[in-house]
């Protein structure tokens, strides 16, 4: 599980709030867009991905899921 839920926080428990269902469109869209290097995925369609995307997410509430997001992290500072 703490591969998938990395801590940047040094007390391991980061505090979570609920995503909009904005956020979460937008990120299954950029997940159904692009892989994880950021590389456009063949034949994505962003019209396709924006709609399978919004379709998900109402789907998601429907069914009563909650989605948490993880506050920002620190800022990278050089130097």
């Amino acid at each position: 599980m703490s591969k998938l839920l990395p801590s940047n926080h040094p007390d391991d428990s980061p505090a979570l709030s609920p995503a909009q269902p904005e956020e979460v469109t937008e990120a299954l869209a950029y997940a159904l867009r692009y892989d994880e290097r950021g590389r456009p995925r063949p034949h994505s369609g962003e019209m396709i991905a924006g709609l399978a995307a919004r379709h998900l997410t109402q789907h998601l509430q429907r069914a009563g899921f909650v989605l948490m997001k993880r506050r920002p992290g620190r800022p990278h500072r050089a130097g």
